[in-house]
């Protein structure tokens, strides 16, 4: 990977970092008609997906103390809504659906 520094603009505010990424043509076209369908150009989409990656592994950090473990719980409990169902009253809804082999009971 090769990374060239520049003093241009070209409207993402500042100098900008040119990355070059070896891609294989196949998957290159994957990438452009799909950035395509999104009406975006392949640079912008491909910067995208890049923050949409970082984003998703900032969010899962590991729980290393107790307070964390106790604050994501606290999280969670504040974004549900409802109670959880009865062990033994989920397992009968699972063990029918596995026996009537459907996914829904």
């Amino acid at each position: 990977m090769c990374i060239i520094d520049t003093s241009a603009s070209n409207g993402l505010g500042g100098s900008v970092a040119r990355i070059q990424v070896p891609i294989d043509e196949p998957e290159r076209e994957r990438f452009r008609q799909q950035a395509e369908r999104e009406g975006r150009s392949l640079a912008a989409w491909l910067r995208e997906a890049a923050r949409e990656k970082l984003v998703a592994a900032e969010r899962a950090k590991p729980l290393d103390t107790l307070e964390e473990l106790r604050a994501f719980f606290a999280e969670c409990d504040g974004r549900e809504s409802g109670t959880e169902p009865d062990w033994e009253q989920h397992r009968r809804v699972i063990e029918a659906s596995i026996r009537s082999g459907s996914s829904a009971p």
